[in-house]
């Protein structure tokens, strides 16, 4: 499946975004720029669903995304 274009109406996502900074403070075991992308693809898909994107759902939804990603990580292997 290709990947969703990161481009919105609403201008190009930085790391100085407030969304992706509470995002990436929140889930520090998460990379950057996963982070970043889970933020520009939930405004992309919003966007394309005609949904106002604002900053507060964005960031509810990307962080269920975040979640789920976290939560469905294998566990560390024990040492044998």
């Amino acid at each position: 499946m290709p990947a969703l274009v990161i481009s919105f109406a609403g201008g190009t996502t930085t790391s100085h975004d407030p969304v992706n900074s509470a995002l990436t403070a929140e889930f520090v075991t998460v990379p950057l720029d996963t982070v970043t992308r889970c933020v520009a693809d939930v405004r992309a898909c919003a966007e394309h669903l005609g949904v106002d994107a604002t900053p507060e759902m964005v960031e509810r939804v990307a962080r269920e995304h975040l979640l789920a990603l976290v939560n469905s990580a294998p566990p560390p292997r024990s040492p044998r």
